[in-house]
């Protein structure tokens, strides 16, 4: 489980594989269409899918002479998983924080 989740947090730990991951949220989408708004190779996007292959978190499958990339559904459930661990404490409400730090700032006398 552990090498699991070191390919996967590795594979997100690099924002253009991150984006790869948010173009296939909407649709499957072939090796070129998803090199196209990138200003790389096409290699160097092969790489980057395959990094994103070996981690699990997408798929390849060959339709005719078009390599397609398909998002794994459960790919990250794992990850997911591990982090909600973490999810125990609460997250600071910032703006209630800001009425406080106001309020005590309001209350103290000038030191002017």
């Amino acid at each position: 489980m552990e090498q699991h989740l070191d390919r996967v947090f590795a594979a997100l730990a690099d924002p253009t594989r991150r984006r790869i991951l948010t173009m296939l949220l909407e649709d499957d989408m072939a090796v070129t269409d998803v090199a196209e708004p990138f200003a790389m190779s096409l290699a160097a996007i092969s790489k980057h899918l395959s990094i994103l292959m070996r981690a699990g978190l997408i798929v390849q499958e060959k339709r005719g002479r078009v390599k397609w990339c398909k998002l794994d559904p459960d790919a990250m459930k794992e990850a997911s998983v591990w982090m909600q661990a973490f999810g125990q404490y609460e997250a600071l409400d910032l703006d209630a924080f800001e009425k406080f730090l106001n309020a005590e700032l309001e209350d103290r006398p000038d030191q002017g």
